[in-house]
């Protein structure tokens, strides 16, 4: 085995509510889940896992406002300082002319700002290679992965058999 690559034990599931009954079993059963994959958001998957919630929004108020403040202060500094001329009647500082490209500016640094934020969170920059336990994952099917490095052959007979019991349609193993 390579250094560094994880031995993953992973049942696959065709249905999101027995994934779910799944996990809250194997929590029941103290179980270190090393992952669940699905091909869309399962409602209730969070609090089961223990996941607290993103605080990407806090993040995206915060390039908001810098955004906010950039174009307003920017919008200030070019028809006060850098380029004043009077026209159709207005003064140099005129706030509401300057507001739609404030939230223009708003706008674009808050989402560019949480897209930026949410890929070096989640370690998907440039050349980064993700590996998939299974294909179908990002289809139709919904899997729990187990971290099995550091386990005996009792353990791992022990996880095969919660997937058993919990309605997996596949098991299967994969060094990652």
């Amino acid at each position: 085995m390579k250094k560094g690559a994880n031995e993953v034990l992973f049942g696959l599931y065709d249905d999101e509510e027995i994934l779910l009954k799944a996990v809250k079993q194997a929590k029941n059963d103290h179980l270190d889940i090393m992952d669940v994959y699905t091909p869309f958001p399962v409602h209730g998957l969070d609090p089961i896992l223990g996941l607290s919630e993103s605080r990407l929004h806090v993040a995206g108020f915060i390039y908001g406002a810098i955004g906010c403040l950039f174009g307003f202060l920017f919008m200030t500094w070019v028809f006060t300082r850098d380029w004043p001329i009077i026209f159709g009647g207005k003064p140099y500082f005129s706030a509401p002319a300057f507001i739609p490209i404030t939230f223009e500016l708003t706008v674009l640094f808050a989402a560019v700002g949480m897209v930026v934020t949410f890929y070096v969170i989640c370690g998907m920059g440039p050349g980064t290679i993700n590996p998939t336990l299974d294909d179908r994952i990002t289809d139709d099917k919904f899997c729990i992965a187990f971290n099995t490095n550091d386990a005996n052959q009792d353990a791992i007979d022990r996880l095969k058999g919660f997937f058993s019991a919990t309605g997996a349609s596949e098991v299967n193993t994969k060094t990652i």
